[in-house]
């Protein structure tokens, strides 16, 4: 019988991470970072444009939101499975991350005018979804 159909792992072997699913986890990793990446660059342009500065305390404020939203989608959507599609995963994260996001900054007391989110939905999904689906072409 061979291992992994009912058999426990001997203790050595325990903790053993096949090369294939390696490299799922490593793509998933290298997926959350382009993510946060996307979701600083809205907050560091949107404050540009609107002269608030890029201080760190600044970004910070701006982004946990957007942050936690985007954490968020990634929960709800299990993206670490399928990192790179569009559907669910990609678009899960998106809206999540704007929903979320706006949701806390009303708790928080930041604004939140219709113009704002609108902007938040075209800039992140334009970003989250079109990575997603440059990277696909890319990796073919």
């Amino acid at each position: 019988m061979m291992r992994g159909q009912g058999q426990p792992q001997p203790f050595w072997m325990i903790g053993f991470i096949p090369a294939a699913k390696l490299s799922g986890m490593r793509l998933a990793r290298v997926s959350v970072l382009v993510d946060v990446s996307c979701v600083l660059i809205f907050v560091v342009i949107g404050r540009a444009s609107h002269t608030q500065g890029e201080t760190i305390a600044g970004i910070a404020s701006t982004s946990w939101p957007f942050l936690c939203g985007l954490g968020a989608g990634w929960a709800a959507s299990r993206a670490w499975r399928r990192p790179l599609a569009i559907r669910p995963s990609g678009i899960a994260v998106w809206l999540c991350t704007v929903a979320l996001g706006m949701i806390l900054r009303v708790l928080a007391g930041q604004g939140t005018a219709v113009a704002f989110i609108i902007v938040a939905l075209a800039f992140l999904g334009l970003f989250l979804l079109g990575w997603r689906l440059l990277a696909r072409f890319v990796r073919r």
